[in-house]
């Protein structure tokens, strides 16, 4: 027979094991939905060989996606308390993979976009609903180390799906891009309804249809203008007024959240000083770091002469160092807490960010990898303090809240790295006088993004030295 202490030990172990599990399993569905929204980019000339339309109207296959996303992203913590996190996770992973076998089968590109839509529509759900079914399972003290379960896949989707969808493109068919989520959506919906339990918190508020609308618009608008924005695939007129819309639509949302008792978007939670601190540095190294996949993989391509394969193994340094993180960061926190961590860190990460821009074709492969594999390293150590940071303070209750508003500006900030470089590489080549992206603009985008990441650091030393110190177990030495 085991004592109260052993019986309590077995229980703890298997909590923490069930907890893991859980953690792989959201992983697993932000793996499948940051590689797919990325795989489709190499494609996209082939597909449009298939569909007899011009490669510049493909843009709208990835610009389709990320509107459902910023349409149907703030209604996933209303989703979650109203019908169970688990349920509508499970209904989400259905979705998106229902979503990837309709574009596999697409025969035209508008038959293309609807079905980008609907896998949008899942991929909305399944992040921060994902996230949310951790953050109320597990206790302050394991989210930094289930974060960096999270972090992990974040990162390496962006630089994985770019050499894959070109390896399945070339050897075989750009339908097999979207094939590849039907036996991971299948496993991950029986997955979670074996291992996963359902949380929910009571909710009677009703929708607030007039917030959604305004946001939906506002924030479909903006991902609209700023993913179209200099990439010449619809007129600049086009672009800018989807970007004012948008800016008008969003501030009518805040205005009517500031009238609203629960709105869909909860601006109160920046009250919250940890939240506000990840969300604001947060928000700024992310849009530096975002136009990492965008920038390298290019560069390598246009200016060194290789592959998408060859690129694709050089890139996958970056991944490689997020992995090697994730033991490590519950160590680094708890000596130096979240402040001193996120501060010098960061200026680290954006040091190595910036020197992305200094490689030329003569640097040895081994100087590449190991930059690129330090600068993931730091970069995932990051965004793992970042995300459990952000809801160290955060009420249960508000939890559903605040990963709608957390999820919301991430994608916004993550696209809006994106477009920063690419108007960044238009501005150089037009001021230097390239037809093309030469080496020296690759170099200056890199410096730009760089700052912008560096600019993070102050943000993150205005909080307390001891701020959540309860999440990492750090305690200041006098």
């Amino acid at each position: 027979m085991l004592n109260m202490d052993e019986l309590a030990a077995v229980s703890g172990a298997a909590e923490r094991r069930r907890i893991r599990i859980t953690a792989l399993i959201v992983a697993c569905a932000f793996f499948m939905q940051n590689v797919d929204s990325t795989v489709i980019a190499t494609a996209l000339p082939t597909m449009a060989h298939a569909f007899d339309v011009e490669p510049v109207r493909m843009n709208v296959a990835l610009t389709s996606y990320l509107l459902a996303l910023a349409v149907f992203i703030p209604a996933s913590g209303w989703m979650a308390d109203r019908f169970g996190a688990r349920n509508v996770f499970r209904i989400a992973i259905a979705v998106f993979t229902l979503g990837s076998v309709l574009c596999g089968s697409a025969d035209t590109l508008p038959e293309l976009v609807v079905f980008r839509v609907l896998q949008g529509m899942g991929g909305a759900m399944m992040v921060p609903v994902g996230r949310l079914l951790l953050l109320r399972n597990v206790p302050k003290t394991e989210l930094v180390s289930v974060m960096a379960w999270l972090t992990t896949p974040a990162l390496i989707g962006p630089v994985v799906g770019p050499p894959l969808g070109g390896f399945i493109t070339t050897y075989f068919s750009w339908r097999w891009i979207f094939d590849i989520n039907i036996p991971i959506g299948i496993v991950g919906i029986l997955l979670v309804t074996m291992f996963v339990h359902d949380v929910r918190e009571p909710n009677e508020t009703p929708f607030d249809w007039r917030g959604s609308a305004l946001s939906a618009v506002g924030l479909s608008c903006l991902m609209f203008g700023l993913e179209t924005t200099g990439r010449d695939a619809v007129p600049l007129g086009v672009s800018l007024s989807a970007l004012g819309v948008g800016v008008v639509a969003a501030v009518g949302y805040l205005v009517h959240a500031r009238r609203h008792p629960s709105p869909l978007i909860d601006f109160t939670l920046l009250r919250y000083r940890t939240f506000l601190v990840s969300v604001t540095a947060g928000t700024v190294f992310r849009v530096g770091v975002g136009a990492m996949p965008f920038l390298l993989p290019m560069m390598l391509q246009l200016t060194f002469g290789q592959s998408a394969v060859q690129s694709g193994l050089i890139t996958f340094a970056s991944s490689a160092g997020a992995m090697v993180m994730k033991p490590v960061a519950t160590s680094v926190l708890r000596a130096f807490g979240f402040r001193d961590t996120l501060v010098y860190n960061g200026a680290a990460a954006a040091v190595l960010l910036g020197l992305c821009g200094a490689f030329r074709p003569s640097w040895p492969v081994a100087a590449l990898y190991a930059v690129l594999l330090a600068g993931g390293f730091l970069r995932s150590l990051q965004f793992t303090a970042y995300n459990a940071l952000a809801y160290g303070e955060i009420p249960r209750a508000r939890m559903s809240a605040a990963t709608s508003l957390y999820s919301t500006l991430q994608q916004i900030s993550l696209t809006l790295g994106v477009s920063i470089a690419a108007a960044t590489m238009t501005v150089t080549m037009g001021l230097n006088g390239h037809p093309v992206p030469e080496l020296s603009d690759f170099s200056l985008s890199f410096v730009v993004v760089a700052v912008i990441s560096m600019s993070a650091c102050p943000l993150s030393f205005s909080m307390p030295r001891d701020a959540a110190n309860d999440v990492t177990g750090h305690r200041r030495r006098e």
